[in-house]
């Protein structure tokens, strides 16, 4: 893997981060990352006293023709090395959040301990693994599944005030933590971010899907994007990265890093 952007160094004797640990090895060289150097390049900002701040970063993967999908799923047009970054992103974040119908679609499970994070995530005052927190309007769930009871951390549900109180019941004997967090039945972007900040979870990722990704660039509360351009066309007439509501004014983000390896582009936007 090499890094394209930032050419060179922020800071002496940092590589690969913002003015994180490391050597001195140029910014264009080609070589293994480590993971934590990997850990380096992606932490998350933080803000006075070194505490971490609320900030919703999104982790994504589209083809070169921008197709966020093949036959309905997204790893068919993943790689090894975006694999790997998808579980630093992982280890490095409080909470996944994801929707219920990726939930669904490709099988999700509880996020699992990795033992080169284990030491990282102590010091942070972080569990052994992110929770995973579904955003579901109606519950449509099987809550029979792993994700739900089996977790290293019980798997937060966020939903609606009016939500059906059956399900919510259902939910919550499997051992998932609900959390209210929209008017009716649907759920208010900025009011999941905040509730779960609340919690004690302010390093935030979300997978997606691209609805769900949508109605957080729609509300306006999507802090960093992590997109992964696969070296793949597949024409169809397969989703984007994102969906939902039309913003008025298009939202403006700015390059970060860019590394790559096999053709793999993986590139990193914070919101202006």
């Amino acid at each position: 893997m090499r890094r394209l952007l930032p050419v060179t160094d922020a800071t002496p004797g940092a590589f690969a981060g913002e003015g994180g640990p490391g050597g001195t090895r140029p910014a264009t060289a080609d070589h293994a990352w480590t993971f934590d150097e990997l850990a380096a390049a992606y932490a998350y900002p933080v803000a006075g006293g070194g505490r971490p701040r609320p900030w919703l970063r999104a982790n994504m993967v589209s083809t070169l023709d921008g197709a966020a999908q093949h036959e309905g799923r997204s790893k068919s047009i993943s790689g090894a090395a975006d694999m790997r970054i998808f579980g630093v992103l992982r280890a490095l974040a409080d909470v996944v959040v994801v929707g219920a119908e990726t939930v669904r679609r490709e099988g999700y499970g509880p996020a699992g301990a990795r033992a080169e994070a284990a030491a990282s995530r102590k010091a942070a005052g972080q569990g052994p693994a992110p929770a995973i927190a579904v955003v579901s309007a109606g519950l449509g769930l099987d809550f029979t599944l792993p994700l739900f009871t089996a977790p290293p951390v019980p798997t937060l549900l966020l939903t609606g005030a009016a939500a059906d109180p059956a399900r919510v019941a259902e939910a919550e004997r499997a051992g998932a933590h609900v959390i209210l967090a929209g008017e009716g039945t649907g759920v208010d972007p900025a009011r999941a971010v905040r509730a779960l900040a609340e919690r004690g979870l302010p390093r935030l990722l979300t997978e997606g899907g691209p609805r769900l990704l949508g109605q957080f660039v729609a509300a306006d509360v999507l802090d960093e994007l992590c997109l992964t351009v696969a070296p793949v066309m597949v024409a169809g007439g397969a989703q984007r990265i994102g969906g939902g509501p039309e913003v008025r004014v298009p939202r403006r983000f700015r390059p970060v890093s860019v590394l790559e390896e096999e053709g793999f582009l993986f590139t990193r936007y914070r919101r202006e």
